[in-house]
């Protein structure tokens, strides 16, 4: 009777045993389930909108340079911007478009070595010649929106003056940027919408200030309406600085992809893909023959995203260009992050 009994029990506490482990597992197998994917704010790191530095729910970049003279010892912006590159993104921030326009004279011949500030824009660039000798230097200094993007960059170069070395503006970089309309950013839109006396001042100098329909607010939009928005984000003020808190023991930033290309040189050599022009008919009849060079930018991915033509014969060069923009090459990386490159393909036409 006493081993019945004793059996009795220790199969009772095996059950109990039993039970409990498998509601903890369920337990967990529910925690895991529970658990959602990234919300869309531009917050994940594993999408092409992070890769190129940017934070939020960043629609649309368009990036313009202004070139800056010396007048009476006061940097004076020439009126015309130029276009440098447009982006857009998705929701979930994969590059749908990415267009660069290559400005005139800004390719650089030698080794670029880079340094990077504590948010991992470059702060420094030194330009060397292949014995390590200097070349020229220039420093970035960067405005930034409420978002933490920048939206103004100058570039100074350094030159020699008195005896001292001193850094002279030499262009303004421009970026405007547009936000899909998200949760976080409808909920920094409210202190622009709420409601307050005429000219009274609610000393909150970080709003957001956004180009809304009339009469209406961010919690009113309506599913049409909730597209990109227009944001003028103005700088953190100083005050506001001082109130970010750090924490030194996290590691510090990746650098930020370059925003100008790096010089690559001839790329026929390093193309994974370099289709061959069409050679042209009319270009055959007319014995049109000799070399092509198109200037390209590649884009992180390999692909080649700007082509022109800038030397050759005219009948030529846009064959040359519709084959230069199928050209694939391997990603150029520098410090570990895929860059943008700039070069040169050049196609040799000759008859038979």
């Amino acid at each position: 009777m006493m081993l019945q009994r004793a059996i009795r029990i220790f199969c009772a506490c095996l059950s109990l045993s039993t039970v409990a482990l498998v509601a903890t597992a369920q337990t967990n197998l529910t925690a895991k389930a529970s658990v959602q994917p990234n919300a869309v704010d531009g917050s994940s790191n594993d999408n092409d909108r992070a890769r190129d530095g940017l934070t939020g729910p960043v629609r649309r970049v368009r990036t313009e340079v202004v070139k800056l003279s010396n007048a009476s010892g006061k940097s004076v912006e020439d009126p015309k911007r130029v276009l440098l590159e447009t982006a857009e993104y998705d929701v979930k921030g994969v590059k749908t478009q990415n267009q660069y326009f290559p400005v005139s004279g800004a390719t650089l011949t030698g080794r670029e070595v880079y340094k990077y500030d504590d948010k991992g824009n470059i702060s420094e660039m030194t330009l060397v010649n292949a014995d390590g000798s200097l070349l020229s230097k220039e420093v970035y200094k960067y405005e930034f929106d409420t978002i933490g993007n920048w939206t103004k960059m100058t570039t100074s170069v350094a030159i020699v003056g008195n005896g001292k070395i001193e850094f002279e503006p030499t262009e303004v970089t421009y970026r405007t940027i547009f936000y899909y309309l998200d949760a976080s950013m409808a909920k920094m839109l409210q202190p622009a919408t709420s409601s307050a006396p005429a000219g009274s001042n609610t000393g909150n100098e970080n709003r957001v200030v956004a180009s809304l329909p009339a009469r209406t607010s961010a919690a009113k939009l309506n599913g049409s309406q909730i597209q990109s928005l227009n944001l003028d984000l103005r700088p953190l003020s100083d005050s506001s600085r001082k109130n970010v808190v750090t924490n030194d023991s996290e590691p510090p930033p990746a650098p930020r992809p370059l925003l100008k290309p790096v010089s690559g040189g001839v790329l026929n050599g390093k193309a994974l893909a370099l289709p061959a022009p069409n050679y042209p008919e009319i270009a055959r009849r007319m014995r049109q023959a000799g070399k092509v060079e198109v200037e390209v930018i590649v884009d992180e991915n390999g692909k080649v995203i700007s082509a022109r033509a800038t030397a050759g014969p005219s009948m030529l060069r846009e064959v040359a260009v519709e084959a230069a923009l199928r050209a694939r090459f391997t990603a150029t990386k520098l410090s570990g992050q895929p860059v943008k490159i700039s070069g040169r393909i050049d196609y040799n036409f000759t008859l038979p």
